[in-house]
């Protein structure tokens, strides 16, 4: 009879363990059975400088959206000298200064201001090969991102997620675990949240939950997560980090400043975190959808398990969660597996998974119309997730795809469809070349729609709709061109949904 107890009687001694990193599942470092207090850290600086050590220096700020702005108001606050500064010609200048009594620039960026400047806080949105920013460098300014502005600025541990895919419902669902266990909890980051947005507000009891993208790895430098979790890695934001070597490089990031006091949670089913697993200095934990893992975190029969060297403890069944699709039970081994090594009770994660529903934007269950389901998936804005949007449709499915072109390949997205899509709706810039991928591997062109707006593309497919069938939302692009940015695109799809007559 399997054991479904959670086991308190780890030693003492596997708090100290360093593990070399993990060859095998069975080689995955043990994790504790309690929620860590900050006291157990202390025997590791987690904050190598306080912000103190920053009073003299002179900040540059480079870029004035909800990233920006964040980092300059962290800065004022803490009376930290700042210039705040971006490319475009048109910005309001005269509106930023009723709200920000500091020097503000825009378009072209004096030498003789550059040359005072002691440390660039880049925008995510701000490439880091920027002929700027590479002068910067030349002059001896250290470039840093938000990430870890936040980081030296805030207090207490962190919990850090990234991939390619899967990465805000992993931190929203291990946001609601940490927020069962503990008092204070922030969830921030690429989710919604700038970090430095409540940077000021945590204390050394705050645990921070942070979902991260590659644009803000890049500029890391002492940004050290006490739990990290890469999801996936497959091919995303090219046009800006140009090979897949250096995207991969750049999310790996995540543990670079990790030690044997650290875990750092990995998918065993991907090739490149697998191999990545053999050499870190932090523990290694790795969950597995594909096959029993001796320790770790596995999806077996329909069962999610975590095991360690004493016990194999049934989480769930994914007959229990109210999310679907292998990439989500995915999702959720990854967060069981971080919040089991933070200390999180098996009994708080247990209820937690089985009632968090999906994020907004993450294959979201809008509504039913005459027998027609519908689901927004705006999230979905590479290929992969896409992918993992259409395998968890289990209709006939008539499909919404298209928007600002990444350089992304959509042959295996489009392959992936097997049968599945009725009819294929496709619109903004890589309509086209989408199109002409379905076409070569096969998809009728009599199936291939275009539409000039969302709105004429959802009315496309409520007219080819019948009973049983389901509609989606799945890009596999970014929004940019027609939308502010995904979550835009997200709410009129489902508005436009909502106003459908039945």
């Amino acid at each position: 009879m399997l054991d479904t107890t959670f086991s308190t009687s780890h030693k003492a001694e596997e708090y100290e363990q360093v593990s070399r990193r993990a060859k095998s599942p069975e080689d995955c470092g043990q994790v504790p059975r309690r929620a860590k207090s900050p006291e157990e850290y202390e025997q590791v600086p987690y904050r190598a400088q306080s912000p103190d050590a920053y009073r003299d220096k002179r900040f540059l700020v480079f870029g004035t959206g909800l990233s920006g702005i964040a980092a300059a108001e962290l800065l004022i606050k803490n009376q930290i000298q700042l210039v705040l500064y971006d490319g475009k010609e048109d910005l309001d200048i005269p509106a930023l200064r009723e709200r920000y009594p500091v020097p503000i620039y825009a378009g072209t960026l004096p030498e003789e201001v550059l040359k005072e400047i002691d440390i660039a806080v880049l925008s995510p949105g701000v490439p880091t090969d920027l002929p700027l920013v590479n002068h910067m460098r030349e002059l001896g300014i250290a470039i840093w991102g938000e990430i870890e502005l936040a980081y030296v600025f805030s207090k207490g541990r962190v919990l850090a997620i990234t991939g390619t895919n899967g990465k805000t419902t992993t931190t929203a669902l291990l946001g609601e675990i940490m927020k069962a266990t503990f008092s204070d909890v922030q969830v921030v980051g690429n989710i919604g949240v700038p970090y430095t947005g409540i940077a000021d507000q945590t204390t050394r009891d705050t645990v921070t939950v942070a979902e991260i993208s590659s644009f803000q790895l890049e500029t890391i430098h002492s940004f050290r997560p006490q739990v990290s979790a890469i999801l996936n890695i497959t091919p995303d934001h090219l046009n800006r980090h140009h090979t897949l070597e250096d995207y991969i490089a750049v999310k790996e990031r995540i543990a670079e400043n990790q030690t044997g006091f650290d875990t750092c949670v990995l998918n065993y089913e991907d090739p490149i975190l697998r191999s990545f697993g053999e050499g870190l200095p932090a523990k290694v934990v790795y969950f597995s959808s594909a096959r029993w893992l001796g320790r770790g975190v596995s999806l077996f029969a329909g069962e999610i398990h975590y095991a360690n060297a004493k016990i194999d403890t049934i989480v769930c069944t994914t007959d229990e969660l109210q999310l679907i699709g292998k990439h989500n039970y995915e999702n959720v081994m990854a967060a069981i597996a971080m919040a089991v090594s933070f200390g999180a009770p098996m009994e708080v994660i247990r209820r937690v998974v089985k009632n968090f529903r999906a994020v907004e934007h993450r294959i979201e269950y809008v509504t039913t119309k005459r027998g027609v389901r519908f689901y927004n998936d705006s999230k979905g804005t590479n290929p992969d997730a896409a992918i993992q949007a259409i395998r968890a449709m289990k209709w006939p499915t008539l499909l919404i795809g298209g928007g600002y072109d990444k350089d992304a390949d959509y042959r295996e997205w489009i392959e992936a469809f097997q049968g599945k899509v009725k009819k294929f709706v496709l619109l903004g810039a890589t309509r086209e070349k989408i199109a002409k991928t379905a076409l070569d591997c096969g998809f009728p062109e009599e199936d291939i729609l275009f539409a000039d707006s969302m709105e004429e593309a959802v009315r496309k497919c409520y007219a080819n709709a019948e009973p049983g069938d389901a509609v989606l939302l799945s890009p596999a692009c970014a929004s940019w061109g027609m939308f502010a940015n995904y979550e835009e695109r997200g709410r009129i799809f489902k508005d436009l949904v909502r106003e459908l007559e039945e």
